[in-house]
């Protein structure tokens, strides 16, 4: 794992780990569009070097609730604890999803609040349990609300602790629609110049400040740490009691 070398060869990625979560509404196998354009940026990854693992959400029996278990509180099952894991083993997070009434599907809603149901939990230097990953987001759609889809996620993803490198959403949705959703027959949509360009910078970046965060063993750690607050150690505030 490396960032570009000064020769300018092509850099290597190895040792990373990347989850793609489709919040399609469409159960696997069925064709999903949001799959179609997420392809383009899990095949650059794999090509150099990344492990990357995808999954779609509604496959999956993930409960309502914001807690990390809702088993724990009624629900009769939650495969949502599973899933959290493959997050937490992941260096790389892209939510993968559709556009319905100008906004991001049921499912990614679920996802985003499963998600933030986990942002509580600290890892081992006491900082909020995301940081050191980063986080991007791919919209399809064949009406308008990219951007609004892609601001809500890119917002959601670093309020949790995800570091969000620039240029970190892609999207297509072709001319003012309604129209053709991106793998239908003559939609223009895989040969799209414009939407292949944003896709292939936006996995570079996740995987060069992935890269960049791993070499240097996360976010540092002093001033972020929930722990030392809670303890009542506010950074660079005289507390004699806690020194």
């Amino acid at each position: 794992m490396t960032a570009a070398p000064a020769d300018g060869r092509r850099p290597r990625f190895d040792g990373l780990r990347a989850l793609f979560v489709n919040a399609t509404l469409k159960r696997s196998p069925e064709p999903s569009h949001t799959d179609g354009l997420a392809r383009i940026s899990t095949h650059l990854m794999r090509a150099n070097g990344v492990e990357v693992e995808e999954l779609r959400a509604v496959d999956h029996d993930i409960a309502t609730g914001v807690w990390p278990d809702m088993t724990e509180h009624g629900t009769e099952s939650d495969e949502w604890p599973a899933i959290f894991k493959k997050v937490m083993s992941a260096d790389i997070l892209v939510l993968a999803g559709p556009i319905w009434l100008g906004d991001n599907s049921s499912v990614m809603k679920r996802v985003v609040e499963r998600l933030y149901g986990c942002s509580g939990l600290l890892n081992e230097a006491g900082q909020y349990a995301y940081y050191g990953r980063v986080a991007g987001c791919v919209i399809t759609g064949n009406e308008d609300g990219v951007k609004h889809c892609a601001m809500n996620l890119l917002y959601s993803l670093q309020h949790l602790g995800f570091t969000i490198p620039p240029q970190a959403d892609a999207g297509w949705i072709g001319p003012a629609g309604p129209g053709p959703s991106y793998l239908d027959p003559g939609s223009g949509g895989p040969d799209n110049d414009f939407t292949n360009r944003n896709v292939t910078f936006m996995t570079y970046n996740l995987m060069h400040l992935a890269a960049m965060l791993r070499a240097a063993g996360g976010v540092p750690a002093y001033g972020n740490r929930r722990s030392e607050w809670d303890a009542g150690c506010a950074p660079d505030q005289d507390n004699p009691e806690h020194r």
